[in-house]
C-alpha cells in the first residue's frame, strides 16, 4: 500500500466519477451530483442555490472519494422512504459533525450507534415524522449500515452494494474495498473485476466460458454480472 499511495489514505483519494457511484450504487446521477456539488433551483425571486450535503475535494474533473461513495451509500436510506429536502439534511448532518467532532461521520462506526438515533431525532423532528416513519427510516439506515465493513479504527473500509432492490434477499458477493483493484467493483475475495465480466458478457462470452476462465462459482460470475448490468441474467 505504502509503494502505490505513500502517506495518503486510499479511502481519501479522488476516485470515482459520478457515474461510477450512480453503477456501484443504484442511485440516481443527478441526486449524487446534488448532494455533491449542488444545485441552482429557481424561485419567485430568482434562481438559488442549494449547498452540496456531502464535502468533496474541489478539482476537475469532480471525482469522488471512497469516504465518499460511503456517505452517498447511507443517505441513500433517507431516500428509501422519505422524499429528501437538502436544507433539512443539512441541519441534521451538521448536528451529527457537532456531536462527533470527528470528519465524515456517516462513514464512521459510531454513526451506527450513536449516529442513526441523533440523525432520526433531528431530522424527524424536522419532517414532523410519525412514529411508523421513524421507524421504517431507522430500518432502512441498519439495512444500509450493514453492507459496510470497518477497520479497527471504526472507519469505513469496505462496502457490498446491493446488487437487487432493497427488499430483496442481497448477497455479499461484490465488495469494494479501497486497498483492492484500486477500489474498483470485485467480486469478493477473489479481486476479479466486474465491469471486466460485465464487458466480456456483452460481447457475447457464455456465462460457462467464464466461470472456466476465471475458475469462479457460477453464481458469483451471474451476480458480478448482475451488478453492473441494468437487466438481470
Amino acid at each position: 500500500m505504502a509503494d502505490i499511495y505513500g502517506e495518503s489514505d486510499p479511502r481519501n483519494i479522488p476516485t470515482y466519477s459520478i457515474g461510477d457511484v450512480a453503477r456501484y450504487l443504484r442511485v440516481p446521477a443527478g441526486t449524487i451530483r446534488t448532494w455533491t456539488v449542488g444545485r441552482h433551483y429557481p424561485t419567485k425571486n430568482g434562481s438559488k442555490f442549494f449547498k452540496p450535503v456531502i464535502e468533496i475535494k474541489n478539482i476537475k474533473p469532480r471525482l469522488l472519494s471512497f469516504t465518499n461513495l460511503i456517505e452517498v451509500h447511507i443517505l441513500r436510506a433517507i431516500r428509501k422512504n422519505h422524499k429528501v429536502q437538502l436544507d433539512q439534511v443539512r441541519i441534521a448532518l451538521d448536528y451529527i459533525n457537532e456531536k462527533f467532532q470527528v470528519s465524515h461521520p456517516l462513514a464512521h462506526e459510531s454513526f451506527r450507534t450513536d449516529g442513526v438515533d441523533l440523525f432520526i431525532e433531528r431530522y424527524g423532528s424536522l419532517l414532523n415524522a410519525s412514529k411508523r416513519g421513524i421507524i421504517e427510516m431507522k430500518e432502512a439506515f441498519n439495512t444500509h449500515l450493514e453492507r459496510i465493513e470497518p477497520d479497527d479504527t471504526g472507519l469505513a473500509i469496505k462496502i457490498y452494494p446491493f446488487t437487487r432492490s432493497v427488499e430483496e434477499n442481497n448477497p455479499r458477493i461484490v465488495v469494494i474495498d479501497p486497498r483492492v483493484a484500486f477500489g474498483r467493483l470485485v467480486i469478493a475475495e477473489t479481486g476479479i473485476p466486474t465491469r471486466v465480466l460485465a464487458e466480456r458478457y456483452q460481447a457475447g462470452d457464455s456465462i460457462d466460458d467464464l466461470v472456466y476462465d476465471y475458475e469462479c462459482e457460477r453464481f458469483k460470475i451471474e451476480e458480478a454480472i448482475r451488478s453492473e448490468l441494468p437487466v438481470a441474467v
